[in-house]
């Protein structure tokens, strides 16, 4: 196992699949993989680049700086610049997106009655973009800016499909809600055909006791309003969109394991997506990308990274939670160091998923197994395989030399904000 452990960290180290990233742009795919690719490899399509221009890219030695070409513009004067990594992967693994949705409501969707009397607002954003509301928006639909990042790792295959896709699943979700977020003057119901409720939460608030008595009016009587045990939540609009937006992750990632098997879906990838829609701004990371505002010189960061450092506890409780996930042969304890087998019976510091403080405990024969979350800062990893613990992709990623599926611990759910 220690070999294993060692080899597996060297190869990261030295780079992740340094040799065959890049033989998956080709027609024979990555790892001797015979299905085709879901999508040709490339870069950003707004870069606007040739196939000449694609391959100069990727020059390790001179490592050229590619930015948008003079003769293109993105929304809201976004900038971009992106240069080859150092030599970890032949081709660069990460992608961009950057594009203005049109969100129309489904055809035969149900949605909650509009407001006819709601007035077209002003938009408070960059160049009058935002809001974008118009008289006849209810058949134009919503517009929305999409931005997004993709940072890939161990191919290139995850990052280029949700790039081209996750937009698309995003959009799919805002369908649904995109009626009941342009009225705006009334919460989303709680149950989608049901008449919007204009009444005053204040007005609605009952006692436990006239709950349970169902309000006033004898029993079955018309004026007896139904049973209610608790008073309904009040569910902000907001709410709408980031759970839009955890929703679509969460399919794009059931996307990428249902294709495998038709396509060569090689690797995984970080997603960042930033959503600005009828004049709010929504960010949602999955992986340790990082968006930030900068405002009057002031740095206001928009997201958390997801690290074996930052989700111990989530990762450990997993493990304890589901321990054949860990393949007999680590411990989902932490320890300040590999425990030795001549410290059997020797007290050491550890700690486990309920904890945030250390403690001394006995050492046990289970305990020299490796652990589950090994190494600090950005050497920390996964089962000594892998340094961020959320995104989309590697469902076939395995520990070294074994069959420990590593995905188990791989979440695709954002951080939204």
């Amino acid at each position: 196992m220690l070999t294993r452990v060692k080899s597996a960290v060297a190869n990261f180290m030295g780079g992740i699949m340094a040799g065959s990233s890049g033989s998956e742009h080709g027609s024979g795919g990555c790892g001797g993989s015979d299905l085709p690719l879901r999508f040709p490899y490339g870069r950003p399509e707004f870069l606007g680049l040739s196939q000449d221009e694609v391959e100069c890219s990727a020059d390790h030695i001179a490592r050229p700086i590619l930015i948008l070409k003079e003769t293109r513009r993105l929304p809201w004067a976004t900038g971009y610049a992106e240069v080859i990594n150092a030599g970890k992967s032949t081709h660069n693994e990460d992608q961009a997106s950057c594009e203005v949705l049109t969100v129309k409501k489904k055809a035969g969707a149900i949605t909650s009655t509009p407001n006819r009397n709601s007035a077209k607002r002003r938009s408070s954003l960059p160049n009058g973009e935002g809001l974008q509301l118009k008289e006849n928006s209810e058949s134009e639909g919503v517009s929305c800016h999409y931005w997004s990042l993709f940072d890939g790792h161990a191919g290139s295959g995850a990052a280029v499909v949700a790039s081209r896709l996750l937009q698309h699943h995003i959009t799919e979700q805002l369908q649904d809600i995109v009626e009941i977020l342009k009225n705006s003057a009334v919460l989303p119901p709680a149950c989608l055909g049901e008449e919007p409720d204009h009444t005053p939460s204040s007005s609605r608030t009952l006692t436990r006791a006239a709950s349970l008595r169902g309000g006033v009016g004898a029993p079955g009587s018309p004026s007896t309003p139904p049973t209610r045990f608790f008073t309904e939540k009040k569910i902000p609009h907001e709410c709408l969109v980031i759970g839009a937006l955890e929703s679509a992750f969460k399919e794009m990632d059931l996307q990428i394991e249902r294709e495998r098997s038709l396509y060569n879906i090689s690797g995984g990838c970080t997603a960042l997506t930033v959503v600005c829609l009828l004049g709010k701004l929504y960010v949602a990371n999955a992986g340790d990308s990082r968006a930030i505002i900068i405002r009057n010189g002031e740095i206001i960061p928009m997201s958390s990274e997801f690290t074996p450092e930052t989700e111990r506890q989530r990762l450990q409780y997993l493990a304890f939670m589901q321990p054949h996930l860990l393949g007999n042969e680590f411990t989902h304890l932490e320890f300040p160091r590999r425990v030795q087998r001549k410290e059997l019976g020797k007290k050491m510091l550890y700690r486990d998923f309920n904890m945030t403080g250390w403690a001394y405990k006995t050492i046990e024969d289970d305990d020299l197994k490796f652990p589950l979350i090994y190494g600090e800062g950005k050497k920390a990893r996964v089962m000594a395989t892998i340094g961020v613990t959320r995104g989309l992709g590697d469902h076939d990623l395995k520990v070294h030399d074994s069959n420990i599926y590593i995905k188990p611990f791989l979440s695709s759910a954002p951080e939204p904000s």
